[in-house]
């Protein structure tokens, strides 16, 4: 699903910094890896990469049969839309916009006929327990709440990977586990890979797998229990 071989990221200057080096990850469809670090080791700046929004200095980057580092700008345009979802910390809902018609968005941008789009939307919402919520704006909402409606917008289009930065980073503690558990299960029926990136270990354990990113690229945790 997902292949990263010898990824490296560096910014120009008087003094270079090489932020990733030497990264390689293996991610099959319907896994959920875990990946942890400390703050400035260039998490965000790993997902961007895996999403085509920003280019490597080296390496490759494959989701599916597509090469990210062999297209141009609108080609990864496209494929962000059709084959990845993201969930932030920042939820990042519109707020003008009902429940179901945030969900809906990505449907909407890849041209979904409306019926197909209601009922998949409508689908989407029962999941994760917003059936009753739809026409609801999102300052009727809870944070938990919020936060399902970013896992249902990140899975309504079906795509191959989902993207998760620190997406309980603003809940508390009941409202975090409930979060990840529908994420993990949505995830895992879908049968999509999910890349969760986060500073909570608690986070990181509800996992298939942990990964530590450093100086030295990407490394099993040595204690994941």
């Amino acid at each position: 699903m997902l292949s990263l071989q010898s990824l490296e990221k560096r910014y120009p200057g008087p003094r270079e910094r090489v932020v990733l080096a030497g990264v390689d990850l293996e991610l099959a469809a319907g896994e959920y890896v875990a990946i942890m670090g400390e703050s400035g080791v260039g998490k965000s700046t790993l997902l961007n990469l895996i999403a085509g929004l920003d280019r490597p200095d080296g390496g490759s980057v494959r989701l599916g049969d597509a090469d990210l580092t062999a297209l141009d700008d609108d080609a990864l345009t496209i494929l962000r839309r059709e084959r990845l979802g993201f969930v932030f910390q920042a939820f990042h809902v519109l707020p003008y916009l009902t429940v179901a018609q945030n969900v809906a968005l990505p449907l909407s941008l890849l041209g979904v006929a409306a019926a197909e789009r209601d009922r998949r939307t409508a689908d989407m919402l029962a999941a994760v327990g917003l059936g009753d919520r739809a026409g609801s704006l999102p300052r009727e909402l809870s944070g938990g709440e919020l936060q399902r409606v970013a896992i249902a917008r990140a899975l309504v289009h079906r795509p191959l990977l989902v993207l998760a930065d620190e997406p309980t980073g603003n809940l508390d503690p009941d409202s975090a586990a409930s979060v990840l558990s529908l994420l993990r299960a949505q995830v895992k029926d879908r049968g999509a890979a999910a890349i969760l990136v986060t500073h909570s270990l608690a986070a990181a354990r509800t996992a298939d797998r942990i990964l530590v990113l450093g100086r030295d690229g990407l490394r099993a945790r040595a204690d994941p229990g």
